[in-house]
């Protein structure tokens, strides 16, 4: 750790010192030292300054929950990578053999172009799951809408998804740290994060009213979306919920 990333941990607020002595040296106790390493392992896993910061203002408990996410994503992808590794393992036997199993490289193939397709919905539901969402999509969008969504999803990389997802996880993890602070939702603090909200939704809707409102007829009914559509509930409690609706108000 050099002396310059310190500073700079100091001067965005995610790691400052105790305390100083005559002359202006930084003194770090036991408990500095703690943060440290914790900021240090979250880095390691991939989060970002203002993740770690959120997660370490939010608490142990948030702490827990983020940790608990990012696993469940890299045993995903560990997943996604020993279906790889055995395809080309398969292949590799038949090629060892001078036999050339049609199936076999087919099956590879197949495989690896599901990881890689751009469509991160295949990568992640089976064709029965698919079609149920494409089912539950016709109750609240037109075809028109459907297929600009389709399209936008053809283009939408695995980067383009990992971004989206930091970019929820940094406003939920800012909700829930407002509300366990019992923060008024009326605050600069609340509006500012009803703003980032609003712009993801935005972002998502790209300014089509008809998509922005099936997206929320859609959420008005979550409670009765099939589990094979939405196997988790809302990412957030109804404390939190209530928080958001009355700071996204004017």
């Amino acid at each position: 750790m050099s002396i310059r990333t310190l500073r700079y941990y100091d001067k965005v607020s995610l790691l400052s010192p105790s305390g100083y002595t005559e002359v202006g040296y930084r003194l770090y106790t036991d408990a500095d030292f703690l943060r440290l390493q914790q900021i240090l392992a979250l880095k390691i896993l991939g989060f970002s300054l203002k993740e770690i910061q959120q997660c370490l203002q939010a608490g142990p408990r948030r702490l827990k929950e983020v940790l608990a996410l990012q696993r469940a994503m890299m045993q995903e992808r560990r997943e996604q990578l020993d279906a790889i590794i055995q395809a080309i393992d398969e292949a590799e036997k038949l090629l060892q053999a001078n036999r050339q199993d049609r199936e076999a490289i087919i099956s590879m193939i197949r495989v690896m172009r599901m990881q890689q397709t751009s469509d991160w919905r295949k990568r992640h539901f089976n064709e029965e799951q698919l079609k149920k969402m494409e089912e539950w999509e016709k109750k609240y969008y037109t075809e028109e809408h459907r297929q600009k969504l389709a399209e936008r999803r053809k283009s939408f990389t695995e980067e383009d998804q990992r971004a989206a997802e930091q970019k929820w996880r940094e406003v939920l993890a800012e909700l829930r740290r407002l509300v366990s602070a019992g923060a008024w939702p009326g605050s600069p603090e609340a509006k500012a994060l009803a703003q980032q909200w609003q712009d993801l939704i935005r972002q998502f809707t790209q300014g089509d009213e008809g998509i922005g409102e099936g997206l929320g007829n859609m959420y008005n009914d979550f409670s009765q979306i099939p589990k094979v559509v939405a196997p988790q509930a809302f990412p957030y409690s109804e404390e939190e919920a209530t928080f958001l609706q009355k700071a996204l108000d004017p």
